[in-house]
């Protein structure tokens, strides 16, 4: 068997995503994201970045309609691509459309939906409140999936206290696939108990400025949505870096968000952030290779207990270092050459 069918079970049904999500609002950003998407799933022989075309902050009031039709249209049109069909390559895409209680949720989930489902990976939904919130969005989706199609999963964006105080119950829903945390909403809901910083990154030389890491509501909110991730097998996502010229910055945020709050995904707004983010949740090679050696000698043992270096390992450490080899392959790192059957070149 798969190392993943016998290690992970039903946890690895909900699959891994990409532990990049991309944004993009206009139109000729839209292009060239997709277009680096291409470049990029080719280059690493996997789709190792999500875009997400915005109708929410993206469309112009009064456009909405419009703007939904473009984004159809080129996400039919990334997904017939030759090169990447060829290759047996698919790239992930997936929409933002507005909040179940806009004026143009029903449209955008008709048009987005209804034309451009089997082109689609998932839909993202904004400034969640409820489960209810989820069941009507839900609902909506259902109605529009063409006969013939899976229903597509739902990711959830969480940008208030009360939606974070729900968010178990929103993980536990089973079309939702994963949960961002909105971080400028989050803190301007609070009315300016919690300062301007606390949307920024403090400077590594300074100890004493609340900012995103610090500022324990913030924190907080951080750390129940990836926990509630967590305990139903859903992929939490971490919020955007606005300093986007800061790579440094960058890199320390994403470390942080992955190493030390338990983030296996992130938002990029800018194409400069993307390489970085996935560079920085990438697994470390010593870890990939050690991981390799450890699930090779655990198969050929047929999954018992084991000593490598000194150390014992069983089922519990194995699902730990297939998870490494997972996300060293989502990442596009080199793989020991004895792990790469495990991975198909299809990307789902």
């Amino acid at each position: 068997m798969h190392p993943r069918d016998v290690l992970l079970g039903a946890q690895g049904a909900t699959g891994l995503l990409p532990v990049c999500d991309h944004y993009c609002g206009v139109e000729a950003r839209m292009v060239k994201s997709l277009q680096m998407q291409a470049d990029m799933t080719e280059e690493f022989g996997a789709c190792v970045f999500d875009v997400t075309l915005d109708c929410e902050d993206g469309a112009p009031v009064g456009g909405e309609s419009d703007h939904a039709d473009m984004v159809v249209a080129l996400a039919n049109a990334a997904q017939a691509a030759p090169l990447l069909i060829a290759k047996g390559l698919r790239r992930r895409i997936g929409v933002r459309v507005h909040a179940v209680d806009h004026a143009e949720f029903a449209a955008d989930v008709r048009t987005v939906v209804g034309k451009a489902g089997a082109a689609l990976s998932y839909l993202m939904l904004p400034k969640v409140e409820s489960l209810w919130d989820v069941e009507r969005a839900v609902a909506a989706m259902d109605a529009a999936t063409a006969p013939g199609l899976l229903p597509l999963p739902l990711h959830v964006l969480i940008e208030s206290p009360a939606a974070a105080h729900r968010a178990f119950e929103i993980a536990a829903h089973p079309r939702v696939q994963s949960l961002s945390f909105g971080l400028m909403d989050f803190v301007s809901s609070h009315g300016g108990a919690i300062p301007a910083s606390a949307m920024g990154i403090r400077p590594a030389e300074d100890g004493t400025l609340l900012d995103q890491f610090h500022h324990p509501l913030v924190l907080r909110a951080k750390m129940d949505i990836a926990s509630a991730c967590h305990a139903y097998g859903k992929v939490p996502s971490h919020c955007v870096v606005t300093e986007f010229k800061d790579k440094v910055a960058l890199q320390r945020a994403a470390r942080t968000a992955s190493r030390g709050l338990g983030y296996t995904r992130m938002w990029s707004i800018h194409p400069d952030q993307i390489r970085t983010i996935v560079e920085a949740f990438a697994p470390d090679i010593q870890e990939v290779a050690l991981a390799a050696r450890i699930v090779q000698e655990a198969q050929r043992a047929g999954w018992a207990p084991i000593s490598v270096e000194g150390a014992l390992h069983d089922r519990a450490s194995y699902r730990y270092f297939w998870q490494v080899l997972e996300r060293a392959h989502q990442t596009g790192c080199v793989l020991p050459l004895e792990v790469l059957p495990y991975f198909s070149p299809v990307v789902h």
